[in-house]
């Protein structure tokens, strides 16, 4: 092992003053360097992300419990209505002389009892409070109703139903009553039923949340409609502050007020909604402790291992700074600099120049390749004998031949402009028919993967200047990619469309899968070099990396957007320019 230098160890006896000072403010500043570039971005990360987290958790807490007061609330605004149709039904569809013979109120009584014996009683009353026809177990006839709170209400609103709160009455019982007013000629009267108080509790107080949570409902006022599970009764006051709840619905995170300490009540969630009519607030509520007890104890697990990280921090930075002085000092000894950038200089020579000889090495058969080619095309072409069918078969492979050379042809040339730093010879291009081309070649391999094609090509589309074997290397791979992402499944569809934007003026091509997708944390990493979603063999990660530098270096564009499960859309962007459009109508000169 190799001594630690005396600098580091005792900087007062170094072997020179000025040189022994310097590696020990360096180590100094080495340990405070590493600490607060760890610290520091750990720290932000960590605070960031409980942030997040925490926001996260209490919006997810809340949609929840929102959406159990909504879902509450529905339940009971569904009983209501039920039972005003059912008072609605009886009170038009009967007159006055029906509902005052008490046989045939009795009678309408029983029908409406028989879906589940949710009235108690039913009465008719004139406008003077009086009963004209009652039907239930109590004896209410002789009793004045004009003085109570729900008549005189009523006599104000006109003909709708009425739903009181939850009250006492003559009965001594806590009940609700719906009731309806109507009129025939000159006379008013009243269509009352009552209900009590253990349906519409039935509806909110078995639902348990939690050890601590509890659903109830409160007036307008602040007072029990219903009994809550702890802290209150029927028909007292709560203590919840019920001016905050001013919205149709909503969550609330309250303190109730309380002794100190040990004490002190319990912070409460809540979420609330209120009904349109009658005018009662539904309260989902739950000790806020119990509420985020996970979220907590999450918390905590991260604010410790957070510690656990910054005690191995300020453990390892020492060490970290010692070896890192140790490993300048040696390079201070050996003056390697330079010969390093002449090693990577001359390693970068050598495969330039391998690259050029690989190019001619696979230049000269192409060329014997290509010339044997055209022979066999021009024995094809004399030979009268040869059977038509079998002769339009061999120029069409010869055909592929051609077209596969100069495939060789683009990618020797490639290999010849890495070496020479040249650039891609330009033409006007129909983006159309390289397309076509494209679509051709692939075919045969997306119909074995169980994939269609189906194109959409804009007829009058402007050529485009730019490199055809690089714009055909941009579509072979976005097809390609596009075949692959239908990996496990049975079958899939590639859609191609070309057309023409106005506003900006640009030219679109999108490729469109109905592969797996891309995942959200990755979609912002397909253009990077190396970077692939397929398997280890599958993909190398340039072909993306590639063609995005390839539409960047025509001034165009290219853009992804996918869901996992649905597919994913690549869209090319090809600006139009004036040059562009010139040279367009030249060629189109030229053809004619």
């Amino acid at each position: 092992m190799e001594p630690q230098p005396e600098s580091i160890e005792r900087p007062a006896e170094a072997s020179g003053p000025a040189g022994g000072r310097n590696y020990s403010r360096l180590y100094l500043r080495f340990i405070l360097l590493t600490l607060i570039c760890a610290i520091v971005p750990l720290s932000l990360l960590g605070w960031a992300a409980f942030d997040h987290y925490s926001d996260f958790s209490y919006d997810q807490m809340a949609d929840y419990f929102q959406r159990r007061a909504e879902a509450n609330r529905r339940i009971v605004e569904l009983f209501l209505k039920e039972r005003t149709a059912e008072i609605s039904l009886v009170g038009y569809g009967h007159s006055l002389e029906d509902l005052k013979n008490r046989d045939k109120l009795e009678y309408i009584f029983r029908l409406m009892d028989q879906e589940g014996s949710y009235f108690t009683d039913l009465g008719v009353i004139d406008d003077r409070g009086k009963h004209m026809a009652y039907i239930g177990p109590y004896d209410l006839m002789a009793n004045d109703y004009s003085v109570t709170f729900w008549f005189k209400e009523l006599m104000k609103r006109g003909p709708e139903v009425y739903v009181s709160d939850m009250f006492m009455g003559y009965r001594k019982t806590p009940h609700f009553i719906m009731a309806i007013l109507r009129r025939e000629g000159d006379l008013k009267w009243i269509l009352r039923a009552t209900i009590q108080n253990e349906f519409l509790s039935s509806l909110v107080e078995n639902i348990k949340i939690g050890d601590t949570g509890e659903v109830f409902l409160l007036n307008y006022l602040g007072v029990f409609q219903t009994n809550p599970r702890t802290g209150g009764k029927l028909m007292t006051n709560s203590d919840l502050p019920i001016e905050r709840f001013t919205e149709e619905s909503g969550i609330l995170a309250w303190q109730p007020e309380g002794g100190g300490g040990q004490d002190r009540p319990p912070k409460q969630f809540i979420a609330y909604a209120w009904l349109k009519e009658p005018h009662w607030m539904l309260v989902v509520k739950q000790d806020y402790a119990e509420a985020f007890m996970e979220v907590n104890k999450a918390n905590q697990s991260a604010f410790l291992l957070f510690n656990l990280s910054l005690l191995v921090m300020l453990t390892v930075s020492g060490v970290i700074a010692g070896y890192m002085i140790r490993i300048i000092q040696k390079r201070d000894k050996e003056a390697d600099s330079l010969s390093e950038q002449l090693i990577h200089t001359s390693k970068m020579a050598s495969v330039g120049e391998l690259a050029a000889g690989v190019a001619h090495e696979i230049n000269n058969p192409l060329a014997i390749i290509l010339t044997a080619n055209q022979v066999i095309r021009d024995l094809a072409q004399l030979t009268a004998t040869l059977d038509q069918v079998f002769k339009e078969r061999l120029l069409q492979l010869l055909s592929q031949i051609d077209s596969m050379v100069q495939r060789c042809n683009h990618i020797t040339h490639n290999l010849l402009r890495f070496a020479r730093r040249t650039k891609a010879p330009t033409q006007l291009v129909d983006l159309n028919e390289s397309l076509k081309e494209v679509m051709d070649l692939t075919e045969k391999r997306a119909k074995t993967n169980g994939v269609e094609f189906s194109a959409a090509f804009r007829p009058d589309l402007p050529k485009v200047l730019a490199s055809p074997a690089e714009l055909q290397q941009v579509f072979v791979n976005l097809i390609n990619n596009a075949i692959a992402a239908h990996g496990g499944k049975a079958n899939g569809s590639i859609r191609i469309n070309t057309r023409l934007a106005e506003k900006p003026e640009r030219i679109e091509i999108e490729v469109a899968d109905s592969g797996v997708g891309i995942a959200a944390d990755q979609i912002g990493r397909v253009f990077d070099p190396f970077f692939t979603t397929k398997p280890v063999g599958k993909g190398t990660g340039l072909g993306l990396s590639i063609s995005y530098s390839i539409m960047k270096q025509l001034g165009g564009d290219i853009k992804v957007q996918s869901e996992v499960g649905k597919g994913s859309t690549f869209t090319l962007l090809f600006p139009l320019t004036s040059t562009n459009h010139e040279k367009n109508n030249i060629s189109g000169r030229d053809d004619v």
